[in-house]
């Protein structure tokens, strides 16, 4: 079992992948909170900004995780 060369070898991690970093787009988006947060408008459908970018910053992190899933499982 010693001598079997794919027992010696290391794993090969699967977090070193350059997709990961899109997950810091949804994180990033939702840390800039006075520059971007601190206003009403632009509204949309009578829901102000805040609301209504905190809901869509759920979406885009959905859909970044299911991007870097796709792309970085085996």
């Amino acid at each position: 079992m010693a001598d079997d060369p794919a027992s010696t070898d290391r794993a090969k991690r699967s977090d070193h992948s350059p997709w990961n970093w899109l997950l810091l787009l949804p994180l990033i988006a939702t840390l800039l909170v006075l520059p971007l947060f601190n206003r009403v408008s632009p509204d949309l459908a009578g829901i102000p900004f805040f609301y209504w970018y905190q809901l869509a910053a759920i979406g885009i992190g959905v859909a970044c995780t299911l991007i870097v899933y796709r792309m970085t499982r085996r």
